[in-house]
């Protein structure tokens, strides 16, 4: 049966090609996204601060414990977004052990310089850095700098710790794998934004040493602070990088969409393979009624399903790996992934695209042909020339049982928030579109019945003649229709998302701040500037402002949260969160107040107990005074200053936001905070659009592959059926059927079917997006582009004439004798 499935490819052209191309997609999507998330899964940072350390003591992660909805515990780990500490005590405990040649902490401390973090000089050791002129520095105005920075004994570096500009004297130089300046441990310590807290503990052991007895010596005391001990290869994950920054982005951006875009290549590919083994009924009844069995007939189809599948991985694996460099060279240049991140070649995501595809296009073939091989050739001959009157039962009862599982999502969705909102409304998309394509048949009924009189007296005749097509093909058309309102329903709502985001924030930013200028410096700003400010004449009101994240219990796991830290009694002069209920000046130490959005996915109310964990992983119970509206613009978290003060990465301020009274000289402020600079929030406000204009190209890129292949569906789908009414056509022409009346028929059919798809696409896109919008902005109607709905409505409608009325035009101008013998 192979060679004859072999056989039947290649009189049959049009629908392998379809499908191979439908396939060669799928291969070369899920290759390049899994690549990416395949990369991230495999990335194991070297160890480079702590290459000398045999044992790494340090608190990088959280990991929570939760029930999911049958009563069994679910853990899930989160990495800290502020690097977490452990207790500087711990490094003597820790000396004590027997088989500790040298224990040191580290404590990386900001300087003000690109790429430069400061240290002790006793953690030196841990890389090790080794000197090479001078010597190390002994009080507290001396510096040992690396060689790169091209200082030489003796000399001068004006530095920014702590937001305030000091000048060292370099006292030696030393030579390691990345620029870094060294203080006294003493005054490191006086630096340190937590003090008593380290971020890291480096032990070496002496020569001879039971590594792994010492490793789990160190366990021990490492548990009692709840902390965790890292050995070999896993102490680079103790080191805060860019690249496991990078890591995460791959891992979650694979996981947020990679589940929705294996389910649309699922449903594409099933679509068109399915519909393509359809079309070929008569060709398989043939087959049975000269004696092939039911078995033959199936392999058969295996047989030339599995010959597509490989063909498309051939065609995809080239293209995938095409475009993997092509998006990891985007990722690099626009700031996402660093260019010394390592991007797999993709070896297991290669096996897992083509496993899929393949699988998913043998499965729709045997499952489209199922009922050709289950009954009687003699059956199968008379179903294939008249189509059922009725759709089967079973698609029915799925199709309602998928319709009120939309109805379940969309009502979730509007009592959710945030990711599981989103989560919810994408799922209730996909829901809406397999609805439509189990009851397409019914609508496609009812539709033509409904569309009747429009269409006759659009096309006269060939109206009438499109009326009784639809109705008689209502189930030969439920794979155009399906693939059209998925087309429609993912690019009218999925990718308007992100402009209602975008426009959002950059509305509640610009709203809500009073302040009509801010203080900013690169290396952050002392915890006096609010209050130097304060006292310069003209000035009404200043706020101080630093940026963090916090972790909020999720469903079963943890969600890191945007957060802001302030401090000043006068906040509402210079920012307007839009409180809706409570009082932000009830905000201080103990206190928290959170968005509306935040809220409401929580349940939290006013005067509860809010629980989460700080930035460093520090677990704190808070109690809300105050809930906001302006969570996109400001962060979904609002804390005290305090609160915060001791648990973040640099005790500095990112700005202060400063409301005047009249005409102010603020000159005095920067001169009296080096590297500072006065901005205006306007300004900040352009800024803000720019930055999320570069961080949403990662969002479009992922929902544009989404709606792109959704287009590749509807293309695919609607050129199989145009290239399977070769017979029908031809029957029509030879009845009487003039080549004007019939092409005016196919635009009647294609304007129905066409404007059937927009509406119900339309509805669901509508109804997606607005949930969506309500429950992550809390807007109750979604901004539409009107630029771009026209552009989705008028690409569908392009898509149609292209993949439909132009392959009939074609088949019109061939003499109808030379079609009646064949079916595509």
């Amino acid at each position: 049966m192979t060679r004859l499935a072999l056989r039947m490819l290649r009189h049959r052209p049009g629908s392998a090609v379809a499908s191979l191309v439908a396939l060669a997609a799928g291969v070369m999507i899920l290759m390049a996204m899994g690549a990416l998330v395949e990369s991230g899964l495999r990335y194991k940072p070297a160890p480079v601060r702590y290459a000398a350390a045999d044992v790494v003591v340090a608190h990088r992660d959280i990991t929570i414990s939760a029930k999911d909805l049958d009563g069994e515990v679910v853990r899930s780990t989160v990495r800290l977004p502020e690097g977490g500490t452990v207790p500087a005590d711990l490094v003597e405990r820790i000396r004590g052990l027997a088989g500790v040649a040298t224990v040191a902490a580290d404590d990386p401390v900001p300087v003000g310089l690109p790429d430069v973090t400061g240290h002790g000089w006793a953690s030196a050791a841990l890389t090790p850095f080794r000197l090479v002129a001078g010597a190390p520095p002994a009080v507290e105005d001396q510096i040992a700098v690396d060689r790169r920075l091209g200082m030489a004994p003796g000399q001068q570096l004006n530095l920014v710790v702590g937001g305030a500009a000091r000048t060292y004297r370099v006292s030696g130089v030393v030579d390691g794998p990345a620029p870094a300046v060294f203080f006294t441990d003493a005054h490191a310590a006086t630096l340190s934004p937590h003090p008593g807290r380290v971020a890291a503990i480096g032990v070496v052991a002496q020569p001879g040493t039971d590594k792994a007895a010492l490793a789990a010596a160190v366990r021990g005391l490492a548990a009692e602070a709840d902390a965790k001990v890292y050995t070999g290869a896993d102490r680079g994950l103790a080191e805060g990088s860019a690249d496991l920054d990078a890591r995460d982005l791959l891992i979650q951006a694979g996981g947020a969409f990679g589940g929705y875009v294996v389910l649309l290549i699922g449903f594409v590919v099933a679509a068109t393979v399915g519909l393509s083994v359809r079309h070929r009924r008569r060709d398989l009844a043939l087959l049975r009624a000269v004696a092939a069995t039911p078995g033959q007939v199936r392999r058969m189809i295996m047989a030339e399903a599995a010959a597509v599948g490989l063909a498309a991985v051939a065609i995809g694996v080239p293209a995938g790996l095409l475009a993997t460099r092509w998006v990891r060279g985007q990722l690099v240049g626009r700031g996402f992934v660093p260019a010394t991140f390592p991007i797999a070649d993709g070896l297991l995501a290669t096996v897992a695209a083509a496993g899929v595809t393949t699988l998913v296009a043998v499965l729709s073939a045997l499952i489209a042909v199922r009922r050709v091989t289950a009954i009687r050739p003699v059956e199968a001959l008379g179903e294939v020339a008249v189509e059922p009157a009725r759709g089967g039962k079973v698609r029915l009862v799925c199709g309602l049982v998928a319709l009120a599982g939309a109805g379940s999502s969309g009502a979730f969705t509007l009592g959710a928030g945030g990711q599981a909102a989103l989560a919810a409304a994408v799922g209730m998309l996909y829901l809406f579109v397999t609805a439509v394509g189990l009851l397409a048949p019914w609508i496609n009924r009812a539709a033509a019945q409904a569309l009747a009189p429009v269409l006759r007296a659009v096309w006269g005749t060939s109206g009438y003649l499109a009326t009784a097509n639809l109705k008689a093909n209502a189930r030969g058309t439920a794979a155009v229709l399906t693939a059209l309102v998925l087309s429609v329903g993912l690019g009218g709502s999925v990718w308007f998302l992100q402009d209602n985001l975008e426009r959002q924030t950059l509305a509640q930013r610009r709203d809500g701040l009073r302040a009509s200028q801010a203080l900013v410096s690169p290396a952050g700003l002392p915890v006096g500037a609010a209050d130097d400010a304060r006292k310069l004449p003209g000035v009404r009101a200043a706020t101080s402002v630093r940026r963090t994240s916090v972790i909020v219990k999720f469903l079963d796991g943890a969600e890191t949260v945007g957060a802001q830290a302030v401090s000043g009694p006068d906040l509402t002069a210079t920012m307007d969160l839009r409180v809706r209920q409570g009082d932000l000046s009830a905000l201080s130490a103990g206190t928290v107040a959170a968005s509306s959005i935040r809220a409401s996915t929580h349940g939290w109310e006013i005067g509860d107990t809010v629980p989460l964990w700080l930035g460093d992983g520090t677990p704190v119970r808070l109690t809300l005074v105050a809930v906001y509206e302006r969570g996109l613009g400001f962060g979904d978290i609002t804390l005290a200053r305090d609160t915060v003060a001791g648990h973040t990465a640099r005790d500095v301020d990112d700005e202060v936001l400063i409301s005047t009274s009249g005409p102010a000289d603020l000159s005095a402020l920067t001169a009296r905070h080096p590297g500072s600079t006065l901005v205006a929030t306007s300004g900040q406000t352009r800024q803000l659009a720019a930055d999320l204009a570069v961080s949403a190209w990662l969002n479009r890129l992922l929902v544009g592959v989404m709606v792109g292949y959704a287009a590749l569906a509807a293309a695919n789908t609607m050129v199989i059926a145009a290239l399977a009414r070769r017979r029908e056509l031809a029957v029509l022409r030879l009845a009487g059927v003039t080549r004007g009346q019939a092409k005016r028929m196919v635009h009647a059919e294609q304007a129905g079917l066409l404007g059937v798809a927009v509406l119900m696409g339309s509805a669901i896109a509508l109804a997606t997006l607005t949930m969506v919008v309500h429950a992550v902005t809390g807007e109750p109607l979604p901004y539409v582009p009107p630029l771009g709905w026209a552009t989705v409505i008028a690409g569908t409608a392009l898509l149609a004439l292209l993949t439909t009325v132009l392959p009939i035009g074609r088949l019109l101008r061939v003499p109808p004798m030379e079609h009646m013998g064949v079916k595509e």
